[in-house]
């Protein structure tokens, strides 16, 4: 029988007859809430695809567990453009790069997906055997069994890893992960301008002494003329306030400190790499509803205003102690704010000191990265 009418999936743009067997039972998947202990969450709950496969709301953290009410910890990445992300490393000058998440701990797409069905804060289920069951008694297992073997599911950890690899083959194969339509990619191919106000925008984000946002986010074509991912793999400590609508943030002992812990644990003793997280694509950034590892801000203007006003104007973003001192870096601990960036631009300024960015070029930089969302129809 056809793989296609095993998985009952409909005739739509990039769907079945498009994709591998592996990677339509990867489609089924990813949009499965039963393989979740609450019955209700699945991949597209958190990741939805109307959304450029980041959250649909703007809650700084997603909900989940077996209850759905268990509240996570970081908020939720889009998963759009991670196709070309290299795994963990250090480089020749022995910085961090790559890796998937905010604390690049996985090294594949397969590797990413597993977690989510395991974390007590999304899907919750109690073991990989679990969630394996889950798929045996739904309704494409015969389809899964066609692909992988009639056997499959008596080998509970083979199973889930082809669970996972089919994930990550529906994530590599399906176009609609992976569009490169927007504005700017039609500007790039010399079939659109850009406004005057994006060119302004799109000047300030390359400007070293201004933005300089493309120094994490490259903004020119890469090797052999692809397209630009806007991003650079690398890590960054920011700084960013502390997020006090994350639950955990009660207990004042609690840090999300990324490369160096909690989630990731293998470089726990590396001080000089806590609080550092991933540098993501800013494709789509102007979709996103939250900003940040912890989602602190909720509008892209003020993610912007804080880059360029966290060091001239520190009152802006942080709490003031007892003695109204400003807690500047107060989600970082006291011995390890010295790695945050406070060297390069827009960084490299002293309060009192006049910001990277007036007010109205902070509004032709959210013109430009506007331009970098994707489905842009041309005007005929």
């Amino acid at each position: 029988m056809c793989i296609s009418l095993l998985l009952g999936l409909p005739g739509m743009p990039g769907a079945a007859a498009e994709l591998s067997p592996a990677a339509q039972l990867g489609r089924r998947i990813f949009h499965d809430a039963s393989l979740s202990a609450s019955g209700k969450q699945a991949c597209a709950s958190c990741h939805d695809p109307a959304h450029a496969y980041a959250p649909a709301n703007k809650l700084a953290v997603q909900l989940g567990g077996a209850d759905g009410q268990a509240h996570g910890y970081r908020a939720t990445p889009s998963l759009r453009y991670l196709e070309h992300t290299p795994p963990f490393r250090f480089d020749g000058e022995g910085a961090p790069n790559g890796g998937i998440n905010w604390d690049g701990r996985a090294a594949s797409l397969a590797e990413q997906a597993e977690r989510p069905f395991l974390a007590p804060h999304e899907m919750a289920n109690a073991s990989t055997d679990e969630v394996v069951e889950r798929l045996r008694n739904g309704s494409y297992a015969e389809a899964f069994r066609h692909v992988f073997g009639a056997a499959i599911f008596t080998q509970p950890q083979q199973a889930f890893r082809r669970i996972t690899y089919a994930l990550q083959q529906f994530q590599q194969e399906e176009p609609d992960f992976h569009r490169y339509d927007s504005k700017y990619d039609l500007y790039l191919a010399n079939k659109v301008p850009l406004e005057l106000a994006e060119l302004r925008g799109l000047a300030l984000f390359n400007d070293e002494r201004k933005g300089n946002c493309a120094a994490c986010h490259p903004s020119v074509r890469g090797e052999h003329g692809a397209p630009p991912l806007f991003t650079d793999f690398s890590f960054d400590n920011l700084g960013v306030p502390r997020n006090t609508r994350i639950p955990a943030t009660a207990d004042p002992a609690y840090f999300d400190l990324g490369l160096c812990g909690p989630d990731r644990t293998d470089l726990a003793l590396k001080g000089e790499l806590c609080g550092a997280f991933k540098v993501p694509s800013l494709r789509n950034v102007a979709t996103r509803q939250v900003f940040f590892h912890n989602g602190v801000f909720d509008n892209l203007t003020d993610a912007l205003r804080f880059y360029v006003r966290r060091d001239t104007h520190p009152q802006e973003w942080y709490p003031r102690d007892q003695q109204g001192k400003v807690q500047k870096f107060n989600d970082v601990p006291a011995r390890y704010r010295v790695n945050v960036n406070v060297s390069e631009a827009p960084f490299d300024r002293k309060r009192g000191m006049a910001p990277a960015l007036t007010a109205g070029e902070i509004e032709d930089m959210v013109k430009f990265l506007a331009t970098l969302t994707d489905g842009y129809q041309v005007q005929q």
